[in-house]
């Protein structure tokens, strides 16, 4: 182990290097961010203290992923620990292995190893190809697992399947879905794929050439691994190590960290449908009876098994009518997603509910017992050494036990939740029910989720990594990392630093308020004046982009537009994201005119430089939805403890929002444009100053338009 001196001396002559050799500018805010990069990682070196965290908001145009490349690697290294970037989308994961770290070996003396991480359903599964190139015992056992029907399999590319088992025999493919020579549809590949539940691990006849268990090994071997805030979430929620590297032994970047919180709500949560469930348990009778056909299951385990079964569809049908009143007050019930939902205020469930939830926890929780005392006989018949066609057979089932297994365990996790009754010292869970229509009959969905990441993040990651850092273009809210704070449960030694853009906003943007005399929630008068606006404020060549916090507002305006302005809008709702961004740059190539129309999706992870967008409208202040359960929940807790919700979630989050949504318009120095917001809260409201004074410096223009009738 060298010296930290040593190690800080390496990084500046990296530094140097790359900028020397890219013909770089060196920008201060860069060597801000590595050098509280270095500062703070380096106290890890002090084992008896607590890992070091590290926020850093890092303005557009900051490098920040060459700061904390060549800033932690070299320390990680020293201490034998593993570098994990995780980011939140594909797209930035690929930038940072094809071209980012490249970029960097090749223009400095760095040197280090470096790899991509990847779930077990991007793997084929070897077990999975040759049960489906084989006889009808294990299609027939592989049908089951799917809830298909065999001819689904038996129709299926076999030709397809037969050229990747011989391209992984010829060892000029590795079972990895990106690397196949053309897409592969989710119909054909869902089959070739095994979670952890479906493995067998070591007992399986190909565990020596598993894809997956190959790359999960060539991690161990690098320095760096580029990843994503799902499957650090998953490794760690497995406990660390099952899919990453042990997280003691590793340094976490988290490029856009803002979604961590959210992410993590999604991994701890729990959901349950009603119909769905009871189908699913049906067929369960079916699945044990052959089991018990193929003597894999003794007489009195499948009675005791077949009870269960019993008892849980017997308590499903008595639940549902409990649950199916709560959709009989119209005044409690409000549509988010497109569904009909009820809130249960608080989180807190009926005294009928939670009796009949803890009933049912308690089947699951038998069913659950039995059901890993029968997958353990199953292993311990692939010890016996049987016939290749019979452990073929014994590897089904044990794949389809495993599905079971871990349906049993989430239906088990979410009774357990609406069963229990939350601490009064803790945020509640947020617990609702949505009713869906679907083929005239109407369903019933449970839910169950964390309203703050905060415990979760604190247990399984600040308490056990090496080190952290959180960085993005936006993680602040209203000048603080108040809300980055409750949302992740930032630990008290955490440090923070605020790196704004190099761009000159005052000189390349002007952020327009236009007087309109009409507030957003007169909803039919403001889209009418933004239908008119557009015509006034664009040009038929402009490239724009317009976003709307409501997809019904997005789509009456387009509606109400002349045929000659509708041409030029590409709507977020006609194509996928990446396709809709290719035919705007297409467009405007061409020197034709193009408006993209967008949700909150296109207010941040879109990069349109130059001529593809010059100006950014927003509909109104980009307010969460008031009828989120998650959030409705939180705000009635925060209102508990004596604190104004809105002044404490909806501003800072509508101002974070807001940021990240004009952000959209100077992706470099080059760039130039107009912001405009159709919202004159932002003005005559309190809080709406509160928010405005909290974006970056434009040129601010309030009221120099006229835009009312």
């Amino acid at each position: 182990m060298v010296s930290i001196d040593s190690i800080k001396e390496q990084i500046q002559k990296t530094y140097r290097q790359l900028i020397k050799s890219r013909s770089l500018t060196p920008r201060y805010g860069q060597r801000q961010m590595i050098a509280q990069i270095t500062n703070e990682l380096s106290k890890s070196e002090n084992l008896e203290s607590d890992a070091p965290i590290c926020v850093i908001e890092a303005g557009t145009g900051t490098g920040k992923t060459l700061a904390y490349l060549i800033s932690s690697i070299p320390l990680a290294k020293n201490y034998g620990h593993k570098v994990i970037i995780s980011t939140a989308t594909i797209a930035l994961q690929e930038q940072v292995v094809l071209k980012d770290i490249p970029e960097i070996l090749s223009s400095s003396e760095m040197s280090f190893t470096y790899a991509i991480a990847k779930g077990r359903r991007r793997y084929l599964c070897l077990s999975k190809l040759h049960m489906l190139l084989s006889g009808q015992d294990s299609l027939m056992a592989l049908a089951d697992l799917h809830d298909s029907d065999i001819s689904d399999y038996l129709s299926s590319d076999s030709e397809l399947y037969e050229s990747m088992l011989s391209k992984l025999e010829s060892g000029s493919w590795h079972g990895d879905r990106d690397d196949w020579d053309s897409p592969v549809a989710d119909k054909v590949w869902m089959p070739l794929t095994a979670d952890r539940f479906q493995c067998t691990g070591q007992k399986c006849n190909y565990f020596r050439d598993c894809s997956f268990y190959k790359a999960r090994d060539a991690l161990d071997k690098v320095d760096c691994i580029v990843s994503n805030h799902d499957l650090v979430l998953t490794d760690l929620v497995m406990g660390g190590g099952a899919i990453l590297p042990e997280p003691e032994k590793c340094f976490y970047i988290f490029d856009e960290a803002h979604h961590l919180p959210a992410k993590s709500n999604n991994h701890f949560s729990e959901f349950s449908n009603i119909t769905g469930t009871q189908g699913w348990l049906e067929g369960l009778v079916k699945d044990f009876s052959q089991l018990r056909r193929h003597d894999f299951l003794k007489e009195e385990e499948h009675a005791v098994i077949s009870d269960v079964l019993n008892k849980l569809m017997k308590s499903f049908e008595n639940m549902s009518p409990i649950l199916e009143q709560f959709f009989d007050f119209k005044d409690s019930i409000n549509s988010y997603e497109n569904k009909t939902l009820y809130t249960f205020h608080g989180g807190s469930v009926t005294d009928e509910i939670c009796k009949m939830a803890e009933i049912i926890e308690t089947y699951f929780s038998r069913f659950i017992a039995h059901l890993e005392v029968i997958n353990e006989n199953l292993m311990s018949l692939l010890d016996e050494l049987p016939s290749p066609e019979l452990k073929e057979l014994i590897e089904a089932w044990c794949s389809n036990l495993g599905k079971i297994l871990e349906r049993a365990n989430s239906n088990y996790s979410l009774w357990a939740s609406y069963a229990r009754v939350d601490s009064e010292q803790k945020p509640p869970r947020a617990r609702w029910l949505t009713l869906t229509e679907v083929e005239n009959n109407f369903e019933i969905s449970l839910y169950s989720s964390p309203v703050l990441a905060a415990e979760n993040l604190q247990e399984y990651l600040w308490e056990k990594c090496a080190g952290a850092v959180l960085t993005s273009a936006t993680l602040s809210a209203l000048g603080n990392f108040e809300m980055l704070n409750l949302r992740a449960g930032l630990p008290p030694h955490s440090t923070y630093l605020r790196i704004p853009s190099p761009f000159d906003f005052k000189n390349a943007a002007v952020f327009s308020v236009p007087k309109l005399n009409c507030e957003p929630s007169d909803s039919d008068n403001h889209t009418r004046l933004l239908t008119k606006a557009i015509p006034k404020l664009l040009s038929l060549t402009v490239g724009a982009l317009m976003l709307f916090s409501s997809r019904k507002q997005m789509q009456d305006v387009r509606q109400c537009l002349s045929e000659q302005w509708q041409d030029l809008v590409l709507c977020q709702d006609d194509y996928t994201k990446s396709e809709l961004l290719k035919y705007h740059r297409k467009r405007i190539d061409e020197g034709k005119g193009s408006i993209i129309f967008g949700l909150a999706s296109f207010a941040e992870g879109v990069d349109l430089p130059g001529k593809y967008c010059e100006s950014v409208l927003i509909a109104k202040i980009p307010f969460s939805l008031p009828n989120d359960p998650i959030e409705m929940t939180l705000a009635s807790w925060i209102e508990r403890h004596g604190q104004n919700p809105f002044m404490v979630l909806s501003v800072p989050e509508a101002a974070f929002k807001l940021v990240q949504a004009s952000g959209r318009l100077i992706r470099n120095e080059y760039d130039k444009g107009r912001i405009t917001l159709f919202d004159e809260r932002i003005v005559n409201k309190r809080y709406g100053k509160i928010i405005l004074n909290s974006l970056p410096p434009y040129r601010k223009e309030i009221f120099l338009e006229d835009l009312s009738d």
